[in-house]
């Protein structure tokens, strides 16, 4: 559900090739135990990825779900294509679970009366990141709601992916903007400010604002 408008299409392809999963004799892919889907929905943004063609050239990538009346969920897509200022691309879906003891297992549909599988395989206690796979081990994102992730935190998903069979080394990371109200102070925050001279001088001139505020009061 990552900026997926060919997801589907892609999905049914892998159904007719040799899968990861086939191809190692892997046993089948184990999801979390249970999520809680009001807390689930929201938006998130993608951390990394198995690139895929219906994503190529997408950057900022994010996904916003909302919950619906009847139980299934709206998805709505976003990415900026080649560059962080790029025109923006969307797609609108719906997800579907199909395992109710857990709500790990989805299904999503961008073209019905298509549908592809949608697996939550890691999930924080504080739903602040997710990871979601595919029974076939060929398709894999990692989400956070933020636009960036501890390198620790991401580096104990890896390992908990390649536990899973996942060959980790396919994973690529998605460019995101830095969030230009981020004041940890951090080296790795001046670092993609940097990188943005835009943002940076954006987030200047908010906190410069923000000190002539306090000033007068």
């Amino acid at each position: 559900m990552k900026c997926i408008a060919s997801l589907v299409c892609a999905l049914v392809a892998t159904g007719c090739a040799t899968t990861t999963t086939d191809r190692l004799r892997l046993p089948p892919l184990e999801t979390v135990a249970h999520v809680d889907l009001s807390r689930y929905i929201g938006t998130w943004y993608e951390i990394a990825n198995f690139p895929q063609i219906f994503q190529r050239g997408c950057t900022a990538t994010t996904a916003s779900y909302t919950l619906r009346g009847d139980g299934d969920i709206d998805v709505l897509n976003r990415c900026r294509k080649e560059s962080i200022d790029g025109e923006e691309k969307s797609a609108i879906g719906r997800a579907h679970v199909v395992d109710l003891s857990t709500n790990a297992k989805l299904t999503v549909s961008f073209f019905r009366p298509f549908w592809g599988d949608y697996w939550i395989i890691d999930l924080a206690d504080d739903y602040s990141y997710a990871v979601v796979g595919h029974p076939s081990r060929d398709y894999l994102w990692i989400l956070s709601r933020t636009p960036s992730m501890d390198p620790g935190l991401y580096e104990g998903i890896l390992r908990r992916l390649a536990a899973q069979g996942y060959e980790t080394s396919r994973l690529v990371r998605t460019l995101q903007p830095p969030s230009p109200t981020a004041r940890d102070g951090s080296a790795e925050v001046e670092t993609r400010m940097q990188s943005y001279p835009l943002l940076a001088n954006q987030a200047s001139l908010l906190e410069e604002s923000e000190r002539a505020h306090a000033s007068r009061d």
